[in-house]
């Protein structure tokens, strides 16, 4: 673990007996303890970590949004299993906002499993070694005569046992443990953690039980729409309100003026139609005229990006972001030199959930139901742009229908909050429509990459030069738009140099899954394919030899580490069949390997290509290191098939331009997520279990399929893909 996430003495465990709730456990975890989170039981507040019940049933609070990467099921698994209670009696709790007995309750950055793989155990072994000592005592016995099993403490020698449920009120009254004192199981003993254990929703999902922001049903609830400029940035000169406040069931049409930030993520200016129906304020927008002040992103668009960065590439970089060696002496006296510009688009996050929320201000008390990432940042938002205190705002938590980092922004919630007080007495559900999540989003920016590459006599790579070109102001970036200094190959070549110049734009961006990695694997992996080639290199071979040369951890512990990058090449090559690949035209397998968010994953990409340019995804291997525990293989192996999907379906077909300071896609018959017949009919998912501390699913495994897929369309028809996406590419042969 890290330092962030070292649990020190001074933290602790506490319990409490509260009358009719059985024993409260809760963690008090330290302030750089990072997003491991504390709970409190204050004045008999049911609002514990842990709740076990006088029948021995435990409910585990679930503190973190649930996205849709498995949290909500796999911490709990972690608390179960220390606590030695069986999975069939566990019940599982959404947690609300609490930022009094909780810390960090926001999801994203594959962060959830470092974070609290260890204070999640400890938590569940404390607990457990309360209910021994209870035990101990009642039959004067040494603890260490004692064991646990399935919620019952058990003393071998006498044949004696007691239920959980039973020793409930004694370890209340005993002294908490230090959590860094705890005994904590051999992993090799483990009955929960390493199983297969269906998502705790999963039954709510597929029978159709409320979970979702979109589910959310108060008595007496309006509906509302939210009409902004479809320019980013504008503003409202003035609208027909009097007009469409006569229409069938609406309430209230008014003007809702930007919030004190300006910012993209708060509060911007439109008109709000409110009604008794959705579907009646939805009908009176199409009623609605208003003067747009569109301000100067009106002037911007994506040909328009595309020349000015074609401009910057030709003139001398804006600012070095490294360099090592002298790439420029490098690439002269390389035996073969190879130059390419790759490009990739804008995205949006296109969850499939668009976003909602619903919210009631009442007595001066704002009430949020929401699907939110970071629901913080959201009342945060509110406090700045409304005025209304912290102390004076609910936030209800509901399950996400899709982040992807989406849910990082809360405009939304803003947008809810301020419609709710402007009414300030009925509960009001705002929902967006596809068209409105279309063209409001925060999208992954659009990148360009100026690479020149050398190779020596013997194959070897030797000089590597990129200007990145990019969105931002002097030496900042746009949101998710930037480049890292340590980005691989960096410190992997001797002669290295990265350049960057950014171009003003007005258009929001943000981080999408994967942010950065999503787009930067496709340059960097792809590009090492050209490079492979013309060094008369297996492609596979010419990356482990890269490889070999192991860099010392870049400062802070977060960087690439070649033997186990190593090791899942090796892994998948092994699984893949690479050695035996077909060498058909037509038939191609593609590999690539990129590291992010602390795992470490390589994969192979099978494809198929008519003569026509057909293309077929057939089978996908992936070879990932996360370290020592896969905690719920079942979620694990679904993280990794959906990583890849989500990437394939980027690689193939999605892409946001824009016009006049616009979006130009509106719903998904312009921006076609990965149907059946696009997925791959396989895809393998493989874990190379290593001596590290466990690490995160939801995100390292989707940026290797972008060039391994695009590897795989060069060795099937020799078309090199440089620019995304691939439909808007030739490939017939």
């Amino acid at each position: 673990m890290s330092a962030g996430t070292r649990v020190s003495r001074r933290e602790f465990l506490q319990a409490s007996f509260v009358a009719g709730a059985g024993l409260l456990l809760t963690t008090r975890l330290g302030a750089t303890a990072r997003g491991a989170g504390r709970a409190a039981a204050a004045n008999g507040s049911l609002n514990p970590w842990i709740r076990i019940a006088p029948d021995g049933i435990v409910t585990i609070m679930a503190q973190n949004p649930e996205i849709g990467q498995g949290m909500k099921t796999t911490l709990p698994m972690l608390i179960a299993e220390e606590l030695d209670v069986d999975w069939k009696d566990v019940r599982v709790e959404q947690a609300g906002l609490d930022t009094v007995n909780y810390k960090a309750q926001y999801a994203g950055g594959s962060t959830a499993t470092p974070n609290h793989w260890l204070p999640m155990r400890q938590v569940g072994a404390a607990g457990r070694g309360m209910l021994v000592a209870a035990a101990a005592q009642s039959w004067g016995v040494p603890e260490a005569e004692c064991e646990t099993g399935s919620g019952t403490v058990r003393h071998p020698k006498t044949g004696r046992s007691l239920k959980y449920g039973a020793l409930l009120e004694k370890a209340a009254a005993l002294p908490a443990p230090a959590l860094d004192q705890v005994k904590l199981k051999d992993p090799k003993s483990f009955k929960i953690v390493g199983t297969r254990v269906r998502g705790v929703d999963n039954h709510a999902i597929v029978t159709g039980t409320p979970l979702y922001g979109i589910d959310v049903k108060l008595p007496g609830m309006l509906y509302a729409v939210y009409q902004k400029c479809p320019v980013f940035g504008g503003k409202v000169q003035s609208a027909n309100l009097d007009e469409v406040g006569k229409l069938w069931g609406v309430k209230q049409a008014f003007i809702v003026e930007p919030g004190a930030t300006g910012a993209f993520d708060g509060l911007l200016g439109g008109v709000a139609i409110v009604a008794d129906t959705w579907w009646a304020a939805r009908k009176a927008r199409e009623q609605l005229k208003v003067v747009w002040s569109e301000g100067p992103t009106a002037s911007q668009g994506s040909t328009g990006f595309a020349t000015q960065a074609a401009a910057l590439s030709k003139q001398t970089p804006q600012r070095s972001l490294r360099k090592d060696g002298d790439p420029d002496g490098a690439l002269k006296g390389a035996a073969k030199v190879v130059s390419a510009e790759y490009f990739y688009p804008f995205l949006a996050h296109a969850t499939l959930e668009p976003q909602n929320c619903t919210a009631q201000f009442k007595d001066g008390k704002l009430e949020i139901w929401v699907r939110s990432q970071t629901p913080e940042s959201g009342r945060a938002r509110v406090v700045r742009d409304l005025g209304i205190p912290e102390a004076a705002i609910t936030i209800h938590l509901t399950r996400l229908g899709g982040g992807f980092g989406r849910g990082l922004m809360n405009d939304y919630l803003v947008e809810a909050a301020a419609i709710a007080k402007q009414l300030n007495g009925p509960p009001v559900k705002l929902l967006w429509t596809r068209e409105d999540d279309m063209a409001h989003d925060f999208y992954r920016p659009a990148g360009y990459h100026y690479l020149s590459g050398g190779v020596d006599a013997a194959g070897k790579l030797v000089a590597w030069r990129n200007h990145f070109v990019s969105f931002g102001e002097g030496e900042r970036f746009a949101s998710s738009a930037r480049i890292s200094a340590t980005e691989f190959p960096q410190r992997y070549i001797p002669n290295f140099a990265l350049d960057a110049s950014v171009m003003p734009l007005g258009v929001p961006t943000g981080p999408l899954r994967a942010p950065g990695s999503n787009a930067i694997a496709f340059v960097m992996q792809s590009f090492l394919d050209e490079l492979a080639l013309a060094a008369g290199k297996d492609p596979l071979q010419f990356r482990l030899d890269l490889l070999a040369a192991a860099q010392p951890p870049w400062p802070g512990g977060d960087s690439l580490n070649a033997e186990r990058m190593r090791g899942v090449l090796q892994l998948v090559a092994e699984k893949s069949g690479w050695a035996g690949r077909p060498k058909e035209r037509g038939k191609g397998m593609g590999v690539a390997f990129h590291y992010s968010h602390l795992g470490h994953f390589a994969e192979v990409v099978q494809v198929s290509v008519t003569r026509q340019g057909a293309l077929a995804v057939e089978k996908v291997w992936v070879a990932g290191d996360i370290g020592s525990q896969v905690i719920n293989p079942s979620n694990a192996e679904q993280q990794v098939q959906g990583s890849v999907i989500d990437g394939i379906g980027q690689a193939l077909a999605l892409e946001i331009t824009i016009e006049a300071g616009r979006t130009v896609q509106s719903n998904f018959d312009r921006y076609e997520l990965p149907r059946l017949t696009k997925a791959p009919a396989e895809i393998a998912v493989h874990f190379r279990i290593t001596d590290n501390p466990p690490t995160g699913l939801g995100e390292p495994a989707l940026p290797p399929v972008l060039p391994a897929l695009c590897n795989a369309i060069f060795a099937a028809t020799g078309k090199r893909i440089r620019s995304l996406p691939i439909g808007k590419q030739d490939l017939s042969w």
